[in-house]
C-alpha cells in the first residue's frame, strides 16, 4: 500500500543521534566473549564492520559474563535513558525548542521488554508535558523507524504547526547470548547500540526535506526469517536470523519502491539520494543489485555498518545524518529511504527537499 501525504506536508525538522561512549573494535569484541579461532571469529572479521558502540560489563578477567534476562533488561532501561536523553537534546538544540514543546511522541524499540514503555519514561525523566500524547512501535525491528515516521508524519498532517518526536533506541547489547552456534556467531558479530530522534512538524514555518509517501511490503511466507525465540538453555529470549534472508529482502525490495515512485510518477533515476537500513553486508548488497543502486547510492549504509554496526531501527537515521553532513543536498532533491526487518518487512518513505 502506497500512503501519498496531503498537504500541508510533514517535514523532518532536525535529527539527534547517541551512541554509548565505549567503542570497540571487532577483534576486542571477540576477545570480550573469549571466541575460539574458527567459524564464529570468522563471522567477526569478515562482517563489513570495523567498530561497534557497545554497553558492556567485561569482568576481571578481561570477559564480557553469561547474564541474565533480568540484567540484560535493566541494561536496555538504563541504556535507552542514556542514549534517548543524548539523542533528543541533540535534536532540539539547533530549533530552540525544549522537551516541553513536543505535542507528540513516538517511540520505537525492539530490544527490551517495558511496561510503561519508553515514552512514559521519557515523558517522566526529560520533562516533556503530561498532556503530550503518546505511543510506542515494540517488536517491529530495524524497518520500524519508517513505521514509526509514518505514525509520526500522518499525526502532524492533522495537526500542523505542532511537533511530533520520533525516537528509535535500540540496546543490541540487552540481546545476546553465549553458544557455539552458528547463528548465535553471526548476531554477536553484526549489533550495535544507538538512537536517534527526529523532530517533524507540518505548516509554512517547517523547515527540512517534505515526506512524499510512504509504501510498505510484506513477506509473509517469511514471516519467521527474524525473530526472537525463547531459549530454555540459556533462560532468556535470542535472535534468530536466517540465511536467506539478505535474498528474500532483495527480491521482494523493488516492489515497494516501485510502488512509491510510480504514485508520484518518478522513475529510479529522479531519486538523488539513497538511505538504506545497514542491516548486514549481504543485505546491503541484495538491496542495492535488486535496485539497481551503485557504491555510491550506498556509502551511507556501508558507512554507518562499518563504523556502527547494524543498530536496528535508528540505522536510517544515522545514514539521513550522514547524508545532511556531506551538505550536498540542493533544493528539489528527492531522496528515498528503504529499511527492512521482521515480517519480513520492507519499509520506504520518498522525501523531497
Amino acid at each position: 500500500m502506497v500512503s501519498v501525504l496531503p498537504s500541508p506536508r510533514p517535514r523532518l525538522v532536525s535529527i539527534g543521534t547517541s551512541n554509548p561512549v565505549a567503542r570497540y573494535t571487532q577483534d576486542e569484541i571477540a576477545s570480550l566473549l573469549d571466541l575460539p579461532e574458527g567459524v564464529g571469529k570468522r563471522f567477526f572479521r569478515t562482517s563489513g564492520i570495523e567498530t561497534r558502540h557497545l554497553y558492556l560489563t567485561p569482568n576481571q578477567e578481561g570477559r564480557i559474563p553469561d547474564e541474565d534476562q533480568r540484567t540484560l533488561l535493566q541494561r536496555h532501561r538504563q541504556g535507552s535513558l542514556a542514549l534517548g536523553s543524548e539523542a533528543i537534546a541533540r535534536c532540539l538544540a539547533p530549533t530552540g525548542l525544549a522537551p516541553k514543546d513536543i505535542d507528540f511522541l513516538c517511540c520505537v524499540s525492539s530490544t527490551g521488554m517495558m511496561l510503561p514503555g519508553l515514552s512514559a519514561m521519557y515523558i517522566r525523566h526529560l520533562e516533556l508535558r503530561q498532556d503530550c500524547q503518546r505511543i510506542d512501535v515494540v517488536g517491529m525491528g530495524c524497518n520500524a523507524a519508517l513505521n514509526g515516521l509514518n505514525t509520526a508524519a500522518s499525526w502532524t498532517v492533522v495537526n500542523p504547526g505542532r511537533y511530533a518526536l520520533l525516537v528509535c533506541c535500540e540496546i543490541n547489547s540487552a540481546i545476546h547470548v553465549r553458544d557455539d552456534g552458528v547463528v548465535t556467531a553471526v548476531v554477536n558479530s553484526l549489533f550495535g547500540d544507538g538512537c536517534g530522534a527526529i523532530l517533524l512538524s507540518s505548516g509554512a514555518s517547517a523547515g527540512g526535506p517534505e515526506i512524499l509517501a510512504l509504501a510498505s511490503r510484506i513477506v509473509p511466507d517469511a514471516w519467521n526469517a527474524i525473530s526472537y525465540h525463547w531459549m530454555p538453555e540459556h533462560h532468556r529470549f535470542a535472535l534468530y536470523l536466517d540465511k536467506d534472508i539478505p535474498n528474500v529482502l532483495g527480491i521482494h525490495s523493488p516492489a515497494p519502491v516501485t510502488a512509491l515512485l510510480d504514485a508520484l510518477a518518478l522513475c529510479r533515476g529522479d531519486v538523488k539520494h539513497w538511505l538504506v537500513h545497514a542491516g548486514g553486508k549481504k543485505v546491503i548488497s541484495a538491496i542495492g543489485q535488486a535496485n539497481g543502486l551503485t557504491d555510491h547510492d550506498l556509502r551511507h549504509a556501508t558507512g554507518v555498518l562499518r563504523d556502527y554496526g547494524n543498530l536496528g531501527s535508528p540505522s536510517v537515521m544515522f545514514s539521513y545524518e550522514a547524508l545532511l553532513k556531506e551538505n550536498t543536498v540542493t533544493e528539489g532533491d528527492y531522496g528515498l529511504m528503504v529499511t527492512m526487518g521482521p515480517g519480513a518487512q520492507i519499509e520506504t518513505a520518498l522525501l523531497q527537499w
